[in-house]
């Protein structure tokens, strides 16, 4: 009975450090600006970048941490987007999606 509940104690503590890793893990993945689906909505990292002739829906001061479907703190350097699952945007990025939060 020992070895068997040993097992089993061994084998519950790596899971759960497994599931707390690959939870990191997953916060830290940006998006790309090359990702087909970035690329196809004109997300730029950094919107003073943004092509102001393809894209000119874009105005000075939209940004991802003010836009409706950024997940993150405001003035955060990075996080999640509705339109980007598992993946993080950078907080001073921007793309055609925008729509300013209320």
């Amino acid at each position: 009975m020992k070895n068997s509940r040993r097992q089993f104690m061994i084998l519950s503590a790596a899971g759960a450090c497994t599931l707390a890793l690959n939870g990191k893990v997953q916060a830290q993945a940006m998006v790309a600006e090359t990702d087909p689906q970035a690329a196809a909505l004109g997300y730029k990292a950094d919107a003073s970048k943004v092509d102001k002739a393809k894209f000119p829906k874009y105005a000075a001061g939209q940004k991802c941490d003010n836009c409706a479907l950024y997940q993150g703190k405001a003035g955060s350097p990075a996080g999640g987007c509705s339109l980007f699952a598992g993946k993080q945007v950078a907080g001073p990025g921007w793309c055609s999606a925008y729509a300013k939060k209320a």
